[in-house]
């Protein structure tokens, strides 16, 4: 019986020797994986990973059903290329439109138009109910001898309003120019010989309801663009 039980202890003391062995060798064959570090990294990698995807696939859901949403309640319509005698450049992807046209023997036209840039409330009883919006417009008017006349505007739903004018000379501007009055200060007979100036290019009360229309069209087009290139990006692996 004494030589059993010395033989037992003998066999427990050999394994605690090797096992002691090994974990000198390699502890975390021995250790449990939660307290294992590349347990831990490989974890929580996990766990992230799956946040990471997990919010991901919220976002495309909404994009997804957003851009579902702005395609069936009311489709963009394919941009107009003419209007009255106005060629009309779209732009694609850029914030405004060129318009251009002849006028007379000897003068380009050229019309840069913003996207909706501002807007003022309309009051009802009281109570702000709506905006107008409002579209910036630049009247380039060349006559092919390098210097141009420029006329800013505003462009509102009811029509065009100028807010200022000058020659710009391309290449001979000094660095600081000066720019002319605010159109307002000028001799009211003026401003109306101005407006007429612009009535008789196509500059009118028609333009300005015309690129309200359009550029309502544009930035819903330019909306659901800017949305599917965000799903595109976020689905690329």
């Amino acid at each position: 019986m004494a030589g059993l039980i010395r033989s037992v202890k003998r066999t427990q003391l050999l394994c605690k020797a090797i096992i002691f062995s090994s974990t000198k060798q390699n502890p975390s064959r021995f250790v449990p994986s939660l307290n294992n570090p590349i347990s831990e990294i490989t974890r929580r990698n996990y766990i992230a990973e799956m946040r990471k995807s997990a919010f991901e696939g919220n976002i495309l859901r909404l994009l997804r059903n957003e851009i579902q949403y702005e395609l069936e309640r009311s489709p963009p319509k394919q941009p107009v290329t003419k209007f009255n005698s106005f060629t009309v450049d779209d732009r694609p992807g850029e914030q405004w439109i060129r318009l251009t046209r002849k006028f007379g023997e000897s003068e380009d036209i050229r019309v840069e138009a913003t996207m909706f840039d501002g807007s003022i409330p309309i009051s009802k009883a009281g109570v702000d109910e709506n905006v107008k919006l409002h579209i910036t417009l630049i009247v380039n008017i060349s006559k092919g001898d390098g210097e141009a006349f420029e006329i800013m505007c505003s462009a509102w739903p009811d029509g065009i309003e100028i807010t200022k004018l000058f020659i710009r000379q391309n290449d001979k501007m000094p660095a600081n120019p000066y720019f002319g009055p605010e159109f307002k200060e000028l001799d009211d007979e003026l401003q109306d010989s101005l407006y007429e100036f612009l009535e008789e290019r196509g500059i009118n009360e028609e333009l300005a309801v015309f690129l309200h229309g359009y550029m309502k069209n544009k930035d819903k087009t330019e909306f659901i663009k800017w949305m599917q290139t965000v799903k595109s990006y976020i689905e690329q692996k």
